[in-house]
């Protein structure tokens, strides 16, 4: 793999802004505020809902089994993988109710990597981008620039530890800010929701009761005054090399307004050889 040098990102390119299902969270967390909140999400349940707050300071209470367990279930279906790559259909409508379809070719190394190739009309080729722990790349193949910025660049627009890891789950399916300190549960049919609170969001996380694999995922800002908020929505969960894989996610930004994202997972492999170029060429505008 090549010598990375400090990368920048230019907000203002709709191929960027296409490939929101890679930095969504930056763009929600910079800006999107919410009227609801999470507690709303689990209060106004339906009628057959058993809604339980967990009592930690005993032991044996039989709500704080419950929950180790789930939680631990959880944990034990975390994708862990060496290498990863699909084709990705992506529907992007943004906030003027403009939609934008891109094809996205995503290559990771786990903890190493992030390599994206961006096709627009025709098939051809837009955008390339490169992220590692500490970079960012661009290569805006249509107006010939080369953008280049360290990754800390996501942690100053965020005010959050987002890093390559945290991108790399957000690709994967694996669950975001998932804190382990569960402080309610409720059982809604087949389904289990476990609302748990973090130094910077409370996570109302659904999983299916049988295969505990994630429905849905709602996150919402701890802290009153910035009020950030998103949801997630898994489905179409597939199995390939013993690996139960979400090939279908939509994510929902609301603010105001709201971004709308869907996400369409195709031919994707796990722990295959890969390669990750990315030659800069020499007549590119360098930003």
């Amino acid at each position: 793999m090549e010598d990375l040098a400090t990368p920048a990102i230019s907000k203002n390119q709709i191929m960027y802004k296409s490939f929101l299902f890679l930095v969504i969270l930056i763009i929600y967390l910079e800006a999107c505020q919410s009227t609801k909140k999470i507690q709303t999400a689990i209060v106004n349940t339906k009628k057959d809902t058993t809604v339980v707050a967990v009592v930690t300071d005993n032991p044996h209470n039989d709500s704080v089994n419950f929950i180790e367990t789930i939680y631990g279930q959880m944990k034990k279906k975390r994708i862990n993988f060496t290498t990863f790559s699909a084709k990705v259909n992506v529907n992007y409508v943004d906030r003027d109710d403009k939609n934008y379809k891109v094809n996205a070719f995503v290559q990771m190394y786990n903890d190493s990597v992030i390599w994206v190739s961006i096709h627009a009309i025709f098939g051809i080729e837009a955008m390339r981008i490169y992220i590692t722990r500490d970079s960012v790349k661009l290569l805006d193949k249509q107006n010939k620039i080369y953008t280049a910025r360290s990754v800390a660049y996501l942690q100053e627009v965020t005010a959050l530890p987002l890093d390559l890891p945290a991108l790399q789950d957000l690709i994967i399916g694996n669950p975001l800010f998932l804190d382990s300190n569960i402080v309610s549960y409720s059982k809604t049919g087949n389904s289990i929701s476990l609302l748990s609170v973090g130094d910077l969001f409370k996570n109302l996380i659904t999983v299916n009761d049988d295969d505990k694999n994630i429905e849905h995922s709602k996150l919402d800002d701890v802290d009153v005054n910035r009020s950030r908020t998103c949801d997630l929505i898994y489905s179409d969960y597939d199995n390939k090399s013993g690996v139960n894989f979400s090939s279908t996610r939509k994510i929902t930004v609301a603010e105001k307004s709201k971004l709308d994202i869907w996400l369409e997972f195709k031919q994707y492999k796990f722990n295959e050889m890969l390669s990750f170029p990315f030659p800069i060429p020499k007549n590119y505008k360098r930003n």
